[in-house]
């Protein structure tokens, strides 16, 4: 059986340090994507669209995961990667603090082996055994390009993400760039603990901006 480690092979992406910002290329990915948007009075941990949408997104990547590992011919394993979510607001700018305003993207990098046909199939065998839900309907698998961008670790809970983006910010003008959240772009967070199971003070989330050169 073969096997495919997307963290391994995109380390550079997936494990950045906690210390100091960096400066990477993205390359164009495969991810299954879902979009929504955080109901008014409420944050990504009480939407109910919110969990509806990770849980349809979760139990996709879970599906293709075993379906190319139990396959008669050719199987791979693969571990499935943490989940990703790209944030930004539609009018005014993109403050942390205030959530209820969010637009976002939640998806799953997944190796090239998933093609359309294989993620439609997944999507039928789900629907058979969990019913049609609504979230599926919003599933798709594309490709996101995200280019330059400046990335670091955080350490923490996710309220005191600003004073590591304020780190990132400083480090975009020691290099000459212009952080495009700041002109409409995605705020990117990479999710590599659970807040439900690890101390707030030891979560990991890897912070993501788009840049451009000044």
């Amino acid at each position: 059986m073969h096997t495919i480690d997307l963290k391994k092979d995109y380390k550079h992406l997936y494990l950045p340090s906690a210390k100091t910002p960096q400066l990477v290329d993205v390359p164009a990915l495969r991810f299954l994507m879902i979009d929504g948007a955080i109901e008014a009075g409420m944050g990504p941990g009480t939407s109910p669209l919110f969990a509806e949408n990770t849980q349809a997104l979760y139990s996709t990547a879970y599906t293709l995961k075993f379906m190319t590992k139990k396959r008669a011919e050719n199987p791979v394993d693969y571990p499935v990667m943490p989940m990703e979510g790209l944030w930004w607001v539609e009018d005014g700018r993109f403050d942390i603090s205030i959530k209820d305003n969010w637009f976002y993207t939640v998806m799953i990098l997944v190796p090239e082996l998933v093609t359309p046909a294989l993620f439609a199939e997944a999507l039928t065998q789900i629907r058979k055994k969990k019913g049609d839900q609504p979230g599926f309907a919003r599933l798709r698998l594309d490709t996101f390009h995200e280019g330059l961008c400046v990335q670091m670790m955080h350490v923490g809970p996710y309220a005191t993400e600003p004073a590591t983006v304020k780190t990132m910010r400083a480090f975009m003008d020691e290099n000459g760039c212009q952080d495009l959240v700041e002109r409409g772009g995605r705020h990117h967070e990479i999710y590599l603990g659970d807040p439900r199971l690890a101390a707030p003070e030891k979560l990991k989330t890897i912070l993501r901006h788009p840049v451009s050169k000044k």
